[in-house]
């Protein structure tokens, strides 16, 4: 699985400059040159990240992260806006309205790099580098594959990001509270619920080999990822 990455800019140049810059960073950019091309790419497996343009044909983009926000499916991506507008009360609207950071143009792609990179680190905290096995499901957050006996399995961000964390922490009790600091990051608010939602949906993902056996519910606790039965 490709760490997806959706940008959302009605200047060829740029788009095609950030796309270039995010290949090269490892990343799959997915670009969208309008409102309405963004509105369809938003489709499973979710972007892990968006970038996105405040003045877009066909709507804006503070019009765009409001409907991302009343989406469960989506509410929880992050948002990094690009856009010329650079006045304070301008930042202030974009940041109130659910973006995780703000960038005016022009920007270096050093910045914007960095900018990015700390945003993912920042929504998804249990990041890191080495694959994680265990009795053959595999996890690999460098090029965010997960294979169950060899098989290649397609898991939704948040998703990825609930394994990742089960699999680096085994045999431990998490309440839903916990998951959600730890698995969404304090900057996005969400319901214990979502947290029954995306379990459901993981388990799913991983059934056909059984592996969802091993995510298992602690009546009365949460949630905990053992191999014990």
């Amino acid at each position: 699985m490709t760490r997806k990455i959706l940008v959302v800019e009605d200047e060829t140049a740029i788009r095609d400059m950030v796309c270039l810059m995010l290949e090269q960073k490892g990343f799959s950019p997915v670009p969208a040159a309008d409102y309405q091309q963004a509105v369809d790419m938003l489709q499973e497996p979710y972007p892990e990240l968006i970038l996105l343009d405040w003045m877009l044909p066909g709507g804006s983009g503070i019009q765009f992260i409001k409907q991302l926000k009343q989406n469960e499916l989506t509410r929880q991506i992050p948002v990094i806006m690009l856009t010329a507008r650079a006045e304070e009360e301008d930042k202030i609207t974009g940041l109130d309205v659910g973006a995780d950071d703000y960038i005016t143009k022009p920007f270096s792609v050093k910045e914007l790099t960095s900018r990015l990179n700390a945003v993912l680190r920042r929504v998804a905290p249990t990041a890191a580098d080495d694959a994680i096995e265990i009795q053959g499901l595999k996890l690999d957050p460098v090029t965010h594959r997960v294979t169950a006996n060899e098989q290649t399995l397609e898991l939704g961000p948040t998703e990825f990001r609930l394994l990742h964390f089960f699999m680096s922490h085994p045999e431990r009790v998490y309440s839903r509270e916990q998951l959600l600091n730890n698995v969404w990051g304090t900057n996005v608010y969400v319901e214990d619920r979502t947290v029954d939602v995306h379990i459901r949906r993981l388990r799913k993902a991983i059934s056909a080999t059984e592996h969802h056996l091993f995510i298992q519910t602690v009546r009365g606790a949460g949630y905990r990822f053992s191999t014990r039965f």
